[in-house]
């Protein structure tokens, strides 16, 4: 019987280990839902695709656990990752935040040289082929239930329901072919941008074949506020720290830069809080620090300093030391302090009141944007129910699992491609060698 490897998901992760099976001498078929492939890379980045970054630990996720991930970004690096690319004849360049892109700031750059590479290496693709049913035969090999979507309108919202909200149900549709394999790599991703056919189906099936999953949630998502700052500095950007509260106890700080929205807020520090937002339990609340590495003490030092060599400044020119001036002015107003007036002559409690807002004012934060704005879903199929060292399922042997649809997601800048490429190159180079050893079994 010839070796057979079927991918389900073509997206980052599901190209990387197409590839990687297809190199190390499996017949490969790559089965994508969605008519298009590679949505998510073509929107990643702003549509530049940011690869990779300079320097990628486990420490830059969240989810499971550290040394599992540890394990599979050092079976295939960044530097690897960007030898790779370069093999594919993709040019990268490092920007100052510590990222890569291509040199054309074209993600079609990226996605053009992972398909090229696919066909080249042998891998059949087949778009707009939807799993809905997965059954492991006795023999040890799969079945694949396959549904032909010609339409991406069924993406337009989750088409996979859960029940009592815990589990998830195989979609309605029967399947109209089947294919067998040896063994299959699912990289289905999570729920993020349903429209481009992360609908929750990988879920279903890993369910159906007895994996447990961390309840997805969205991730890298902006936050939503009905704070009145939203509209009186709508369109900002600036450095922050972000802290997330919960019963009165900081659970988790970012840092990074954050743009203020009608909606809400964007940008990398509110993105990377988000998961934390909807993963806690309790009470929360989100305050920013607008002088990140500041203090409400450094700061009233700071003012006191002001007012005694510098009388005549005014409280605009003294903020703008760390605050554009429509912010200063919102929140000078808000702690009932006048912008023009000179800081010698604010009322302490007055300063305090400004500088409490300054290093700590609470956002109003709500919720997100959800799935058809996040970037990524934390939450899936929990590592300890997976080989770090092939990825392949403890759970159903001959099913390796690879990129968004483990419980692992980075943070913003590079990191969940990263995953992608590495876990996927892990799971499509296991699975060859999976389906060679059983071969010659």
């Amino acid at each position: 019987m010839p070796r057979s490897v079927a991918v389900v998901g073509a997206g980052a992760a599901g190209l990387a280990a197409a590839i990687a099976a297809a190199s190390a001498g499996a017949r490969v078929t790559l089965l994508n839902a969605h008519p298009r492939i590679g949505l998510k890379i073509l929107m990643s980045g702003g549509t530049r695709c940011n690869v990779t970054n300079r320097e990628v630990s486990e420490r830059d996720y969240w989810g499971g656990s550290r040394p599992f991930v540890r394990r599979v970004l050092r079976a295939f690096t960044p530097e690897q990752t960007l030898a790779w690319f370069a093999s594919m004849g993709v040019e990268l360049k490092l920007e100052e935040t510590g990222k890569y892109f291509p040199v054309t700031n074209d993600a079609n750059t990226v996605l053009e040289a992972l398909l090229t590479a696919a066909r080249g290496a042998g891998v059949a693709i087949d778009a707009g082929a939807r799993v809905v049913r997965l059954e492991r035969e006795q023999s040890g090999g799969y079945r694949l239930g396959i549904q032909t979507v010609k339409s991406a309108a069924v993406f337009g919202g989750s088409s996979v329901a859960r029940r009592g909200g815990e589990h998830w149900l195989l979609p309605a549709a029967e399947p109209e072919s089947w294919l067998e394999a040896q063994r299959v790599v699912l990289a289905t991703g999570g729920l993020s941008f349903p429209r481009t056919g992360s609908d929750g189906v990988g879920y279903a099936l890993v369910e159906a074949l007895g994996h447990t999953l961390e309840p997805p949630v969205p991730a890298l998502v902006p936050l939503i506020s009905d704070d009145a700052l939203c509209l009186a500095a709508q369109g900002l950007t600036l450095e922050v720290e972000l802290s997330l509260w919960v019963d009165g106890r900081r659970s988790e700080k970012t840092r990074g830069s954050m743009v203020i929205a009608h909606f809400g807020f964007s940008g990398p520090a509110a993105l990377d809080l988000s998961r934390h937002f909807l993963r806690v339990q309790g009470t929360r609340r989100v305050t920013v620090n607008f002088a990140p590495g500041e203090t409400a003490e450094s700061l009233a030092s700071a003012w006191v300093d002001a007012a005694a060599n510098a009388p005549e400044r005014t409280v605009r020119r003294h903020l703008a030391r760390w605050l554009p001036e429509r912010l200063a002015e919102r929140l000078a107003e808000e702690a009932g302090v006048d912008p023009s007036a000179r800081v010698a002559q604010v009322a302490r409690e007055r300063r305090a009141a400004l500088i409490a807002r300054v290093t700590a004012r609470d956002l109003g934060v709500t919720g997100t944007l959800g799935y058809e704005k996040a970037e990524v879903t934390a939450g899936g199929v929990r590592l300890s129910e997976v080989d770090p060292s092939t990825l392949e399922s403890r759970a159903s042997p001959g099913l390796f699992l690879c990129g968004e649809i483990l419980d692992v997601e980075g943070r913003l800048g590079g990191f969940n491609f990263q995953w992608a490429w590495s876990s996927g190159t892990v799971a499509g180079r296991a699975a060859a060698r999976s389906a060679d050893d059983r071969e010659g079994a």
